[in-house]
């Protein structure tokens, strides 16, 4: 089962290798190039006016750097920044203490956003658009409604799936930016940067087979660096070259593409047991073994990017490219029935 991508295993925290590795200002930020140029506006703007920086709204799949970004404009703005998960606001109360201590010009980082809870959510209104809190005091007809001035603050929520937050809440933030997948380009330069900070030896070869396996996403290209360092670092001098990289890659069932074991479970799941669909999602978690949302998160974001799945509104369909990738004929014929 895939654990949450930003947390370590092993303590269930934040990945300290990670967080070592993020960019502190925009101007370090490597990709969407789109995003931030709108963004550097946004933050000259209100430097200039002496305002915080308007709510901002972050979505596209894991690993983007949503994160990231959210602590790079926090730092150009000259703020701190905290960072919670949303299923972590269970009760009114605990988001109205983080509100009520945030510090003039304080970011506040609602990751999941989409799962928060609708009374939570409903309390935000008001805090993201007039800059009070509403608070219930007492029960019954004795209950009274307690106004509370809220210190001038940016929010950033980030989601995986922009389809599930409710139109007043996302009518409420002033930016909302979709984060692309990266090119192969940005991630050989991003891996030559880690590489750099974690003083990983990596030849330009060894840095462009990593790229093309990362899956257009920065922490996957994070991760299988460190993966390639370790190979390099028992099998070979220490030095990553594209054969180390292609190597260790092989052994981590890492193909070209950048799709590992899951994802051709998946494809095979799809284009034998079900004859390339339409199925649901559901019914293929079943068949993997997986939880549906990670698989909606995890796998098929990328396998539409690399045109082996179309999602349509009767159920998951696998492409002509799909069946290309695994070797086999477009029509399922009698293998499959």
């Amino acid at each position: 089962m895939h654990r949450h991508p930003d947390l370590d295993p092993s303590t269930g925290q934040e990945d300290p290798i990670e967080y070592s590795l993020r960019p502190q200002r925009l101007q370090e930020y490597i990709g969407q190039a789109k995003v931030k140029v709108r963004l550097e506006i946004a933050l000259q703007a209100a430097k200039k006016r002496g305002d915080v920086l308007d709510h901002v709204l972050l979505f596209g799949p894991p690993g983007l750097g949503k994160t990231t970004l959210a602590h790079v404009l926090a730092n150009e703005m000259g703020a701190s920044c905290k960072v919670i998960q949303a299923p972590a606001l269970e009760k009114k109360g605990d988001l109205a203490a983080i509100l009520t201590n945030l510090e003039a010009g304080e970011f506040l980082f609602i990751d999941e956003i989409h799962r928060l809870s609708a009374p939570i959510e409903e309390m935000l209104y008001a805090a993201m658009e007039d800059r009070k809190l509403d608070i219930l005091i007492g029960q019954g007809p004795s209950a009274q409604t307690l106004k509370v001035d809220l210190r001038p603050f940016t929010m950033v929520g980030a989601t995986t799936r922009a389809g599930l937050i409710s139109k007043p809440l996302h009518d409420r933030f002033g930016m909302v930016h979709r984060l692309e997948f990266y090119t192969r380009a940005d991630l050989a330069i991003i891996a030559r940067r880690s590489a750099d900070l974690l003083g990983i030896h990596l030849a330009t070869e060894g840095s462009e087979a990593i790229a093309r396996r990362s899956r257009g996403t920065p922490r996957i290209c994070n991760r299988l660096l460190r993966r390639c360092r370790d190979y390099a670092e028992v099998k070979g001098d220490g030095t990553i070259t594209a054969a180390a990289a292609e190597a260790c890659l092989k052994l981590h069932e890492v193909d070209d593409l950048g799709l590992d074991a899951l994802d051709r479970d998946y494809l095979q799941a799809l284009c034998h047991k079900h004859r390339g669909g339409p199925v649901g999602l559901r019914t293929l978690a079943a068949a993997l073994g997986e939880d549906d949302g990670a698989l909606e998160d995890l796998v098929e974001p990328y396998l539409m990017q690399v045109g082996f799945l179309d999602r349509t509104p009767q159920g998951r369909k696998a492409t002509d490219a799909a069946y290309a990738y695994l070797g086999v004929n477009t029509d399922p014929g009698p293998l499959f029935r």
